[in-house]
């Protein structure tokens, strides 16, 4: 399923990031607004990932709650009822990207790599439906990341 990521009246400042942005484009405030610990964590893998030329590109980061409840109007639109777009938006006061706690990472080798490597730094893959979003789950460098959901509707964070 594509990413509901639409760029809009909304801009940077609300979290809205221009194509080509990286984990260390700090002048962006969807990457600068991150919880310092999951900026250090992907900034730490992004370096191993750049010495197998891997590149992580940022395609959405902190999102503020204006910009994260667009999306979810967005997604109930396209998708035809809320219930229906919970399994791909969350609403601005459930959603990771609203506290800076997530971020959707582009470009399939980026995705790939951390997959197979992100949990030695605890960023951890919490949605089947959605292999692009990352949050940090320090637990997982020792133990592994936890089991994925199906998709955000079975996440009890995302529950109102």
């Amino acid at each position: 399923m594509p990413r509901l990521e639409r760029r809009s009246a909304l801009s940077e400042a609300d979290g809205a990031v221009p194509e080509g942005t990286t984990i260390l484009d700090d002048d962006i405030p969807g990457v600068a607004k991150l919880r310092p610990a999951l900026l250090a964590a992907l900034r730490e893998a992004a370096a191993d990932a750049a010495d197998d030329g891997v590149t992580f590109f940022v395609t959405s980061g902190w999102r503020s709650s204006a910009y994260q409840n667009q999306l979810l109007r967005e997604a109930i639109s396209e998708y035809g009822s809320e219930a229906e777009a919970a399994r791909w938006v969350a609403s601005a006061e459930t959603s990771p990207h609203v506290s800076g706690d997530a971020i959707d990472i582009g470009h399939a080798d980026a995705m790939a790599w951390l997959s197979e490597r992100g949990a030695a730094y605890g960023l951890c893959q919490l949605y089947g439906n959605e292999p692009w979003h990352y949050e940090l789950r320090p637990a997982a460098i020792a133990h592994g990341c936890p089991p994925l959901y199906a998709d955000p509707t079975h996440d009890p964070r995302m529950q109102r």
